[in-house]
């Protein structure tokens, strides 16, 4: 795979220097948003689709953790023109030219149509009214900084909304971020053997963590081709994890996770927990410790640790991680008048 794409070991080789250049980048022009009056009123709705929906999702947490009315949608699920509102729409593409979420954005006036982009210009960057952009930043098809510097740009917006501080922790998270995959690497590639054998696998996680867990599983699909799936802690107790057994359990949290990951290591089934507070480790449960943070920077981490493991898990299963099965044609357009 090329067509202007790193290859992923590359991408994620400089991802912590980007990501926090990046954050160095989107953090003035957020301070600009808000000053000018655009990050106020009714809550954002964040229209994306795949890993830029996923990405949507910690920073929208965030915002309703603050009493804000704020959401993310699948871009492709509803019909056109765009329900009308006061809300300002945000759409979310990496490339800037995912067609589903052009199509909402052309369908909503102009002064309500935003945009969070890592390549400018673009369809999208050019039909919104205003636009953070990320820098264009050459990325992996299988998106590893794009995904990053995504959720950064989103949970920036999220602190500034309304009057909103930016919180300071944002400054130093891509030192942190190449921290933490120091400390993590080797514990977290030791792990690929898991799943060897596994014929699908579980991403898991709680609220905020929903995200990384849908991001997760398209990553294991894209990235190791293993059937995957991503859901929220509560929709899993409500009858998913019935059919546990021959695969693998990713889990994202920190409280009712623990009872989660606890049950289902207990039944033998091997489970990988992404926690601020592991328990201790015993068989078939594997803690994975990342730092305590606000949801938005949390998910940065959160996704690190699965980009460790699934390169790990495509060099165990002999999948060639730039190699993929389908290329569909109507999923991205390449120019398009702005309207």
């Amino acid at each position: 795979m090329s067509d202007g794409y790193l290859p992923f070991a590359a991408a994620r080789t400089t991802q912590a220097e980007q990501l926090e250049a990046a954050i160095a980048r989107m953090t003035p022009s957020v301070a600009s948003l808000a000053s000018a009056g655009l990050l106020s009123g009714p809550g954002p709705v964040f229209v994306g689709i795949g890993a830029s929906l996923a990405a949507a999702c910690a920073p929208v947490w965030s915002l309703r953790a603050r009493g804000v009315h704020s959401w993310r949608l699948g871009a492709g699920d509803h019909p056109l023109p765009f329900p009308g509102s006061r809300h300002p729409v945000f759409g979310v593409s990496q490339s800037g030219r995912s067609a589903e979420t052009l199509a909402v954005l052309r369908s909503v006036p102009p002064e309500l149509r935003h945009a969070v982009v890592n390549m400018a210009p673009s369809p999208i960057a050019d039909t919104a009214t205003h636009v953070l952009g990320m820098g264009s930043i050459p990325d992996s098809y299988a998106s590893t900084i794009g995904y990053t510097a995504t959720v950064a740009a989103l949970g920036l917006l999220a602190d500034a909304w309304d009057g909103g501080a930016v919180d300071e922790g944002w400054t130093a998270l891509g030192s942190l971020f190449a921290a933490t995959e120091k400390d993590l690497r080797e514990q977290v590639r030791a792990l690929a053997p898991l799943f060897a054998a596994a014929t699908f696998a579980d991403f898991v996680g709680a609220g905020p963590a929903v995200g990384s867990a849908e991001a997760g599983a398209l990553l294991f699909r894209e990235v190791a081709r293993l059937p995957s799936t991503g859901m929220s802690t509560r929709q899993y107790l409500h009858g998913a994890m019935e059919s546990a057994g021959g695969g693998v359990h990713v889990v994202f949290g920190d409280e009712r996770e623990h009872g989660v990951a606890a049950a289902l290591a207990g039944a033998g089934h091997p489970v990988i927990l992404v926690t601020a507070d592991p328990p201790a480790a015993a068989p078939a449960l594997h803690p994975v410790r990342v730092p305590r943070l606000p949801a938005a920077q949390r998910a940065v981490l959160e996704i690190l640790v699965v980009q460790i493991l699934v390169e790990a898990v495509a060099e165990v299963r002999g999948v060639d991680i730039e190699e993929f099965v389908f290329h569909n044609s109507d999923i991205k357009v390449t120019e398009g008048p702005a309207a």
